[in-house]
Parts: structure tokens; C-alpha cells; sequence
């Protein structure tokens, strides 16, 4: 919090506004008296010269009479060519004349925007750039208003204090946060200090004012330079946001954002600002137009100078009226959480996320990927989907270049990028935003309330804090208000109360921008009205987009999305092929915007909502509003922008959002802008931000896809590349094996599928016997190394530091023990990833041994080797996969693959052996294998197809169909597949009649 300076009483005293001094008038160079010369003959050339040599040279150019039909025949000549044209030119001058004088006006009265002329964009651009420089060598920007720098209005009674600059302001404060850290405590003390020299000196009556300066070419005013010129740091434009907010200015408006201020307003200033430019009001007025003293005065009376006179002196701080909970708005300030411990709390960096490593492990993975757990969550999510879905079509058989059980295994930059997505990863994070979000959807829904607009979100230690555009009252319990009324917040404990809802995702355009301290900010790019804007250099850029894609494409806290990327230079649709689409140039992004934009406007006027969000409640939430959000990575010129700016003027109601990339930093119709540094600073001064951005560079970019594409059984790379079968499809890595004979008893040999236990080891002791079991299994299931992060992180997913996750690796090292010739049975391999000696097994080693064994080993030569061994094979299968873990451990299996890969190796363990019992006609032996099989896989429709033709060969109708029955009970609503309802078509034609007398 802003700190307050104590009076000689030992109560706060308010800094106040010191006697006015007289100005130093802002100094005139040779270049002003340069332009403003050239201007002046610019426009008395074009004004008067233009008309005065068109009469000379010309004439009058139009006919003397009314023309007639003959005149219309005659022939075309060269002076009637010529009077045509000087009718054009005489237009063109009247065009321009016209926008030199709504310029004039609008500069010498100061107050609102110029009006603008029908169809001359670039001739009121140019006589507005003549005008500026002509009236800048006879006034300052500041008094193109006439006579303001003379005007004097009694002000009684002003002693509003000046806002000093918090130290460290909200996470939140999205439309005025400080910078945190010594740097806004430094800024905060100046300004205390200040405010505090120019209370010693104060006079009642006597106020600083500021007159928005009008546009001068491309370049517009602002609240972070005004700050930056007259009070030295631009980080205290929220002072004079502070002093100004919601007080209505001349022209009828009112300022409700920093970002937006409009030329010919009037700004009170802060008690120390200084420079030229400013405006002090003397207690006697000059003679000046009534109206215009009206304006001043009105404005000057729209402040808190009568509240406070009415309440006397009431210092700097925030004042809570009792009972009734309002809040002084100029005075409250938003501060960032209290950082409170919390049991479901996780560190976003859990492990060494500096990228040092302790001796032994000398790599480290992406930090981008690591330091992003939403992305890396959504990521990891969307990977594993794409595995499972890609292993299911290989079994069915809807794929036949690939049938194994193994996906590929990553190598190079993929490998680590996967380690790094394991790191990061807080998928239990995502999942309580997620229920967050529509659990406040459905309690608003409840009580008939609208959805309030909402620009950004805030997670601090697992605490999700909301920031509202405007105040929406009292949220629904267990939320809470936060720091003042645009703020609602959520404990990560109170979030822990909510069950799964049946609405609509309420907020689906939220992406994470970047962290401030422990704070990670989300910004609600669908509701932002207007464009956002990003510049920076072309790379930084490029991280930034990809990052914000990524996350968009994968994140869990949305249902459909469309997401159009232009100028991007990494494909990035195998992320999400559902979600996202390249468009080749600008043109046919904005031909694609317009039609959406016409059809949303439609849509919305036909449901009888205002916005997207009032159509996100009720019966037809699940099938429409879905956002579409729009990444333009290339900067667009020239009529393109301009188009651009007014698409996207209303598009936050219509559920369209623009991220737009500039290289200048300048774009038109840009609502938020924000620079990427190439520290990695993502800079929004007018909103107050200064994050550690989230980025995804090219390198890490092309690492990410390259997981998805070997993920997909039906893309690949280029045939003939490394790691490349020659279909283009990355070649499957066999899976490990273990010698099944008698000569290959195992050292070690754990039991991981049914109850969870160990053979050759005795028990640890202590409570970290649970800790080194899981360590072991997680070891067990990745037979090609798991990095020491990955293992740390898997085991302590709220965090831990080297020291105790190197301790349990030593630990776990002596338990395994050492192999006969003295090498230890837990290793690190030359990437630095964990390893176990091949003499440390499990049973589902033995049974992936087993199946190849007798399918493609022995067996495929032997009958009586192959049915020995799938009899084997089967009777390994106890129950699912680690039956007995504890509640609360072993989350890192919901990344894994295994519980789709175990089933369906049963099923295939299964289906061999009932073909070999079925071959010799022992259809009996056939049902007991597969039903064995289905106790695993349920789900398999391969194993009811055979169990439907193993009962068949029983000739038992009455058996086969009950066997029917019970298919179709498990099918339930989405009905037998179809190959299974051909399947009993063929073999029991009355199979749908029959059911009913079974059942």
C-alpha cells in the first residue's frame, strides 16, 4: 500500500496543491518556426492559391445555359477535357477547405475530436498536420483552447490530495497496476515526498490542469507520457487517472480507462507536476467567454472538493463509509494478494526452474515450457488424447501401418520438450479453474444474473481473482468481492468444493500473457474492446503468438473455439485440427471477418442477446457463441488496418477477439497495446503491466509439433529423414523385452498390474517407503529413462528442491542395490535420465515378452510354445494397473498412456488365444480366455465380435442370445457399433426381437 506521511498531530496529512507559479512557456526551436512557415504557405497555396489559379488560367469551367441535346452530341475536346478536370480540382479544394477549417476549429477549441469530412481520409490527415504546425509556434498543445492558460476559476475549497504511487498495486490492477519490487516502492516514496514538499506551500483555490493534446501525424497523447514530461516517471499516469476518472469532461464523456482519452479534455494534475504545458487557474478569471467558464468550472466541481469540505481532512488513505461499504474511488487502491500458503497450492517452477542442475544431471529442459503450467497442462492433455485415439485406431485397424503398442519414443529437442511439459504441467491447476469458472456460470445462471464482463483473470498461489470491466455487485458464494468492487475472488480451498456442472464454458477466450511476482496473468482477449496490439522484434513476436495459440488450442477451460492464425511461420494445426486454421495474406482474413462479423451481429439480433455472454446461459449454450479469436501475427497497413480497427470496434460483444502484431508499435484502432522486449519483459504502460512473458520460441515451436505429428498414426515427416519410415511415419522403437525362460530370473521383479507388490527387495523402512514405491513404478513404466525432474516433479507436484530430490535418488540407488559385477541397478545415462539395470523387472515387462514371444518369437513356429505362452501371458493379468495405490498419489499416471495401452494388450493376448483354442474346435477354452480378456477391457468391441462367434460355434442359441443382451445393456445409449449389430445380423438374424423375452 501507498505509504501516508504523518502531521505534527500524529494524524495523516494530505498532500495539497502548492501556490501557483508562473510557468515557463515551452521554448521554440528554429525547426518550429521551420514548419510552422512551411505550413502557412502549404495552406495559403493550397486554400487561396488553388482558386486564384484555377479563375486565371481557366475560367468559369462550367456551361453558360442549360444544356441541350445537341450539346450532348458535340465532339470532345481538348478544353472540354480541361473543364471537366478543373470542375474535379474546384471539388477537391472545396473537400480540403472544408477539413482545414473543422481542424481549425476543432484545435482552437480544444474540446472533443474533429468532426470528420465524408470520403477525405487523406486530405483531413494532411490539414490536420498544416494546422498543428502552424498553431505550434503561437501557442503550446496545451492552449489551443483560447485563453485557457488565462482562465482563473475560484475552486473552493480543492484540496484533493495527489494520488502517490503504490508500491506494489494488484495483481490486477490491469487498468492502473504499479510495477512491483523496489523500482514502484522507489517511485511511490518520490511521489510521497513530493506531494508532501507541496503541501507545506499549498493555497486553497489554486489546481494544475492539462489539456489533451490533438494527434500530430500518427502520433496521439497519452497518460504515461503526460506523466513522464511533468512528473518524471511514466509509471505515475495512474495519479492523474486517479484525479480525473469518471468526471465528466467538456464534450459530455467521462474517462473510465486510462488507456483511452480523447484530445480537448481536461486533466487535473498531481500537486508536483511541473513543465510547460500545464495550466494554473488564479482566483481571479480573466474575461473570458461564459461558456467556456462554465466548462471549467463544471469540471473543477465534478472532482471530491465538496465531499471532502463537507467530511474535513481525511489524509491519503482509503476511507470505508461504515456499514454501508463504499469505497473513496479515487483513494482505494488494488493491491496484489496476500501470498497466504495453500495446502493445494503448486509452484509453477517445482524443481531448479533456473535451469541449474545438480552434479550428475548436467542438462537442463525448456524453462519457456517449465515456467508455463497452464500451457504445458493443456499441452501434455491434448499429447495424450492424441496418443490413446491413435492407439485405439491402430487396434481397430483403422490404421495399418502401425500396430504396436509403444507410440514412438521422442529423441533431441522432442525428448526434452516432452520432459519439460511433464515438469511444468499442473493439470489439478486447470481443472479447478475450469470448475471455477462454470461453477460461477451456473450460480449466476441460478439467480437469473447476466454473466459480467470480465477482462482478466489473475492466479496467485492457486487463488483466482477476477477483474470485472465495471462493478456487478455481490458474487455468488463461496466467491467473494476482492480489493473493490471490479474484483471477485476465489480461494483455491473454496474452489476444491466445486463438482463438475453441466453449463457452458463461461470465459473461453482467457490465455496467459505472462507472471508479475507469483501472480500469472490471463487475459480475456474476447472481451477487450478493440484491438490488441503487440510490438517488438519479429522473434519475440513470433514467441509470444505461438505461445498464446498454443494455449488457446489446448487449454481445458474452454468447449469449441475457432482460432485463425495469419502470418504465422510454424504451422501449428497439428496442435488442434478442430481449432485451428492458417489464412495465406490479410485480405482473406479480413474477407472472412467481415461475413463472421455480419453473421454474429445477425445471429445476436435474432436470439435477443446483447452479447455472446447472455447467450452463453439458457437452452442454447452448448451450440452456440463459441469465440473466435484472431492471431495476426504479420503488421497490417494502410487500408487494411483501418479496416481491421473498425472489424474489430465491436467485437469484444460479439465474441471476436484481435491479437495483432506491429512492428512500429503504432496501430490504429488499437484498445490495448503491450511490447514484447528481448529480455522477455511483455511492457503495457498504459494498463500498468510489466510481466515476465510466456513464450513459445521457434525452436521449442517445432519440437511441440513434432510430438503431436509422431503421435498421429497418419502424418509423419519426410520419408528417408532420421527416426522416418520410408511411409514418412516415425518408426515404432520395440518395445523392452525380458528373457521368459527359466534362465531369466530377474533380480528384482515387481507385480504392477493388480495389487502393487515387490520381489527381491526388502521393504524400506519408514514413511518413505510409499515415496520410493512410486519412484520405482514410475522408473518400471518408462524403461527408456525418465529425467531427475521429471521424477522430482511426478513425486512432488507442488514442488521440491535438488537437495531432496538428489536424497531420494541416493536412497532409492542403495535400495535397488548393485548387479554382481558392482554396477548399480539404478543409472544415468549419458542424457542424464534415470535408467534401471535390465535385472529390475515387472509383470507387465513379462507380459509385453510374452505376447511377442509367441506371436512374432517362438511361438510363431510353435503351436504348442505360442498357447503355453499366451496361457501364461493371461494368468499375469491380476486386475487393472496398480489397483492398490493410495488416494492423493500417484497423479503422474493421469499423463501416462498405460491405461490405454494395458487393456488393449489384454485384448490382444486374449483374441490370440482364443484363434489357438478356436483352430482345435475348443470354443469353450475360446469364451473362458475372452472372457478373461473382457474382465481388462471392457470397452473392446474386437472381443465381443469373437465372443459373439466362439458362443456361436457352441451351437447354443439360447447362450448366444443372452451373450447379445448383455452387448447390448453395455452399449447403453450410443447402440451396438456397427460391424458388431452386422456381426449379430449374420449370426443371430432375430437378435432384436429376441431381447426382449431375455431380458
Amino acid at each position: 500500500m501507498a505509504r501516508t506521511t504523518s502531521s505534527s498531530n500524529g494524524g495523516p496529512s494530505a498532500p495539497r496543491n502548492r501556490t501557483p507559479q508562473p510557468l515557463p512557456r515551452r521554448r521554440r526551436t528554429f525547426g518550429d518556426f521551420v514548419k510552422a512557415f512551411l505550413a502557412f504557405v502549404a495552406l495559403a497555396v493550397l486554400v487561396i492559391g488553388v482558386p486564384g489559379a484555377l479563375a486565371y488560367a481557366v475560367g468559369w469551367p462550367l456551361p453558360g445555359g442549360a444544356p441541350s441535346l445537341d450539346w450532348l452530341q458535340q465532339e470532345i475536346t481538348v478544353g472540354t477535357f480541361i473543364n471537366v478536370l478543373t470542375v474535379v480540382v474546384w471539388l477537391a479544394w472545396a473537400q480540403f477547405t472544408a477539413c482545414v477549417l473543422v481542424e481549425v476549429k476543432a484545435a482552437l477549441s480544444g474540446v472533443g475530436m474533429p468532426g470528420r469530412i465524408p470520403g477525405a481520409g487523406g486530405s483531413q490527415l494532411l490539414a490536420r498536420q498544416l494546422v498543428a504546425a502552424l498553431l505550434l509556434v503561437g501557442a503550446t498543445a496545451a492552449s489551443f483552447a483560447p485563453g485557457l492558460s488565462q482562465f482563473g476559476q475560484s475552486l473552493e475549497g480543492n484540496q484533493k490530495p495527489a494520488s502517490a504511487a503504490s508500491a506494489q498495486q494488484t495483481p490486477g490492477g490491469l487498468f492502473g497496476q504499479e510495477q512491483a519490487g523496489s523500482a514502484a516502492s522507489a517511485v511511490a516514496e518520490q511521489a510521497e515526498q513530493a506531494a508532501a514538499q507541496a503541501g507545506s506551500s499549498a493555497k486553497d483555490g489554486d489546481t494544475k490542469y492539462y489539456r489533451i493534446q490533438p494527434p500530430e501525424g500518427r502520433h496521439h497523447d497519452s497518460m504515461w507520457e503526460i506523466a513522464e514530461r511533468h512528473l518524471g516517471d511514466g509509471r505515475r499516469y495512474k495519479e492523474i487517472y486517479q484525479l480525473n476518472k469518471d468526471r465528466e469532461q467538456p464534450d459530455g464523456s467521462r474517462l473510465s480507462e486510462a488507456s483511452l482519452i480523447r484530445p480537448g479534455w481536461i486533466m487535473e494534475m498531481p500537486a508536483d507536476a511541473h513543465g510547460g504545458e500545464l495550466v494554473e487557474m488564479p482566483d481571479e478569471a480573466p474575461k473570458v467567454s461564459q461558456d467556456v467558464k462554465e466548462q471549467i468550472s463544471d469540471y473543477a466541481k465534478s472532482g471530491d472538493h465538496a465531499n471532502e469540505q463537507g467530511g474535513g481532512q481525511q489524509g491519503g488513505g482509503a476511507k470505508e463509509q461504515g456499514g454501508g461499504g463504499s469505497v473513496d474511488r479515487d483513494t482505494a487502491h488494488i493491491t496484489i494478494p496476500e501470498q497466504r500458503p495453500s495446502d493445494g497450492a503448486r509452484q509453477e517452477a517445482p524443481v531448479a526452474s533456473s535451469g541449474s542442475e545438480s552434479e550428475g544431471f548436467s542438462f537442463g529442459l525448456p524453462e519457456a515450457l517449465i515456467g508455463a503450467p497452464l500451457l504445458a497442462a493443456g499441452l501434455l492433455g491434448a499429447l495424450g488424447r492424441r496418443r490413446r485415439h491413435a492407439l485405439w485406431q491402430s487396434a481397430m485397424g483403422a490404421v495399418g501401418g502401425r500396430r504396436g503398442m509403444e507410440p514412438p519414443t521422442p529423441t533431441g529437442g522432442a525428448a526434452a520438450a516432452q520432459d519439460a511439459l511433464l515438469v511444468g504441467a499442473d493439470p489439478e491447476g486447470v481443472r479447478l479453474l475450469d470448475l471455477s469458472l462454470r461453477g460461477l456460470a451456473a450460480a449466476l445462471a441460478e439467480e437469473s444474473r447476466a454473466l459480467p464482463t470480465v477482462y482478466a483473470a489473475w492466479l496467485s498461489n492457486g487463488d483466482l481473482h477476477l477483474q470485472l470491466a465495471q462493478p456487478a455487485g455481490r458474487p455468488p458464494a463461496p466467491w467473494q468481492l476482492g480489493q473493490d468492487q471490479t474484483f471477485w475472488m476465489l480461494a483455491r480451498t473454496d474452489a476444491e468444493q466445486y463438482e463438475d456442472v453441466d453449463t457452458a464454458a463461461p470465459y473461453p477466450g482467457l490465455v496467459s500473457l505472462g507472471t508479475l511476482d507469483d501472480s500469472r496473468l490471463l487475459l480475456n482477449l474476447e472481451a477487450v474492446p478493440g484491438v490488441v496490439s503487440l510490438s517488438g522484434t519479429e522473434a519475440d513476436r513470433a514467441a509470444v503468438f505461438a505461445s498464446v495459440a498454443a494455449e488457446l488450442a489446448t487449454n481445458g477451460w474452454s468447449d469449441r473455439m475457432t482460432i485463425t492464425l495469419v502470418g504465422f511461420g510454424q504451422d501449428l494445426t497439428p496442435l488442434a485440427p478442430n481449432r485451428l486454421r492458417h489464412l495465406d495474406d490479410i485480405e482473406a482474413l479480413i474477407e472472412t471477418m467481415e461475413a463472421e462479423t455480419r453473421q454474429r451481429r445477425g445471429a445476436l439480433g435474432a436470439a435477443g442477446h446483447d452479447s455472446v455472454l447472455t447467450g452463453r446461459t439458457g437452452p442454447a449454450q452448448h451450440t452456440r457463441w463459441a469465440p473466435h479469436l484472431v492471431l495476426l501475427a504479420a503488421e497490417p497497413t494502410g487500408d487494411d488496418a483501418v479496416k481491421l480497427a473498425e472489424l474489430a470496434a465491436d467485437a469484444s460483444r460479439l465474441g471476436i477477439g484481435y491479437l495483432v502484431g506491429t512492428e512500429s508499435g503504432d496501430m490504429p484502432g488499437a484498445a490495448w497495446e503491450m511490447e514484447i522486449t528481448p529480455q522477455g519483459k511483455l511492457l503495457a504502460p498504459l494498463l500498468g503491466l510489466e510481466l515476465e512473458a510466456q513464450t513459445l520460441p521457434e525452436a521449442l515451436q517445432r519440437s511441440v509439433v513434432e510430438l503431436f505429428v509422431d503421435a498421429d498414426p497418419g502424418e509423419g515427416g519426410t520419408p528417408g529423414s532420421p527416426g522416418q519410415t520410408g511411409s514418412g511415419r516415425r518408426a515404432t522403437a520395440p518395445p523392452f523385452l525380458v528373457d521368459v525362460t527359466e534362465q531369466g530370473r530377474p533380480a528384482v521383479y515387481a507385480r504392477l498390474v493388480g495389487t502393487y507388490e515387490i520381489i527381491g527387495l526388502d521393504t524400506p523402512d519408514g514413511e518413505r517407503s510409499p515415496l520410493m514405491h512410486e519412484a520405482l513404478a514410475l522408473l518400471l513404466l518408462h524403461r527408456e529413462g525418465v529425467h531427475p525432474r521429471v521424477l522430482a516433479s511426478a513425486l512432488w507436484p507442488r514442488g521440491v528442491t535438488e537437495d531432496v530430490r538428489d536424497a531420494l535418488v541416493d536412497r532409492l540407488r542403495e535400495w535397488l542395490g548393485t548387479e554382481p559385477d558392482g554396477s548399480p541397478r539404478l543409472r544415468a545415462d549419458q542424457s542424464g535420465r534415470l535408467t534401471l539395470a535390465k535385472s529390475v523387472v515387472s509383470d507387465l515387462d513379462v507380459l509385453r515378452s510374452l505376447y511377442h514371444e509367441a506371436t512374432q518369437g517362438r511361438g510363431a513356429n510353435s503351436r504348442a510354445v505360442r498357447g503355453r505362452m499366451l496361457t501364461d501371458a493371461l494368468v499375469l493379468v491380476r486386475g487393472p494397473l496398480l489397483a492398490d495405490r493410495p488416494q492423493g498419489r500417484y497423479a503422474w499416471l493421469t499423463h501416462e498412456i498405460i491405461d490405454a495401452q494395458l487393456p488393449l494388450l489384454v485384448a490382444d493376448i486374449g483374441l490370440a488365444l482364443s484363434e489357438f483354442h478356436l483352430e482345435k474346435g475348443r470354443a469353450e477354452k475360446a469364451i473362458e480366455a475372452l472372457n478373461a480378456s473382457l474382465n481388462s477391457a471392457p470397452g473392446d468391441e474386437r472381443l465381443w465380435n469373437e465372443l459373439l462367434r466362439a458362443t456361436h460355434a457352441v451351437g447354443d442359441p439360447g447362450r448366444l442370445q443372452q451373450v447379445a443382451a448383455d452387448l447390448v445393456a453395455r452399449s447403453g445409449a450410443r447402440g451396438v457399433p456397427p460391424r458388431t449389430e452386422a456381426l449379430l445380423d449374420e449370426l443371430l438374424p432375430a437378435w432384436r426381437s429376441g431381447l426382449t423375452a431375455v431380458s
